[in-house]
């Protein structure tokens, strides 16, 4: 059963990635951030503003706040800008550890209900279930965008959640 400690933990996890992910990307030029590197949203640029436009569409329907300004098709064009984009990320993952701090057993139990501009209609998911497939998002992009800094030669470091959460 996904709790709130779950929450709280894969909100911490994924904070400290992201510090990571853009420590490395930002050894980076900006040509190369956006190079097409074969990536689903190509660059990685292109993939960390994808990942920024998810947990903007996902806070606006659990917290009933503000969609991202762009449509997905458009999520990997957020922010040209890479300062703006860390700006963004570093804000998103304050935010979302305050609203972790927040989620309930009672509110995770229940269902969310949103409309889906990907499948074109009103949706209902058990939000135990959605929590899983967030954080499973966050996770698949930040993989890719992991093995692109790879491939450049910048290495940010382990991605064990055991060794990032309970670890050293």
């Amino acid at each position: 059963m996904i709790t709130p400690d779950y929450v709280r933990m894969m909100t911490g996890y994924s904070t400290e990635m992201n510090r990571r992910i853009y420590a490395a990307a930002a050894l980076m030029t900006d040509e190369q951030r956006k190079q097409d590197r074969g990536l689903f949203w190509k660059s990685l640029h292109g993939t960390l503003n994808h990942l920024v436009w998810g947990d903007m569409q996902w806070m606006s329907r659990f917290t009933n706040s503000e969609k991202p300004p762009v449509g997905g098709k458009q999520s990997d064009s957020l922010f040209d800008d890479f300062a703006a984009l860390r700006c963004a990320r570093e804000a998103m993952d304050a935010r979302l550890t305050i609203w972790a701090g927040a989620v309930d057993d009672a509110w995770l139990a229940s269902d969310q209900r949103w409309h889906s501009g990907a499948a074109g209609r009103d949706m209902t998911a058990p939000r135990q279930m959605l929590m899983v497939h967030f954080f499973n998002h966050q996770t698949h992009h930040r993989g890719q965008a992991h093995a692109a800094l790879t491939a450049f030669g910048h290495d940010p470091g382990d991605t064990d959640l055991f060794l990032i959460i309970g670890g050293p």
